[in-house]
């Protein structure tokens, strides 16, 4: 597989990895062995960064849509993930009232749909 989908799989930022993961092909193999058994380098950014938006957007309790409202467009660090949430600009606020309406509002389709299945 491409190495953009093996980082995506992994839940890191592919600019960050090594040269040695970008430049080649990933087998599923080693996809499973670094999943397994992560290599320094892959610890080191899964747990400071630089992480990719779905990941800080998680993180942040927002969608990424809400990341690009809040003028977030770039990877960011597990510090500046900590930062943002310790002291949460109202554009973070907003996102994340509306990332709750959603939750809800999805929860609340997932029932109804549940509810006719058992009639049927």
């Amino acid at each position: 597989m491409k190495p953009a989908t093996a980082a995506k799989k992994l839940g890191v930022y592919l600019p960050a990895t090594p040269e040695e993961f970008r430049a080649g092909g990933i087998t599923r193999a080693q996809l499973s062995e670094l999943q397994e058994n992560p290599p320094q380098w892959l610890t080191e950014l899964r747990r400071n960064g630089p992480h990719p938006r779905p990941e800080v957007a998680g993180r942040l309790g927002v969608s990424i849509s809400g990341l690009a409202r809040g003028g977030i467009n770039e990877a960011l660090t597990t510090e500046q993930i900590n930062a943002l949430r310790a002291d949460p600009p109202a554009w973070l606020q907003a996102e994340r009232v509306v990332q709750n309406r959603v939750q809800a509002e999805e929860e609340r389709l997932r029932e109804r749909a549940a509810g006719r299945e058992s009639l049927d």
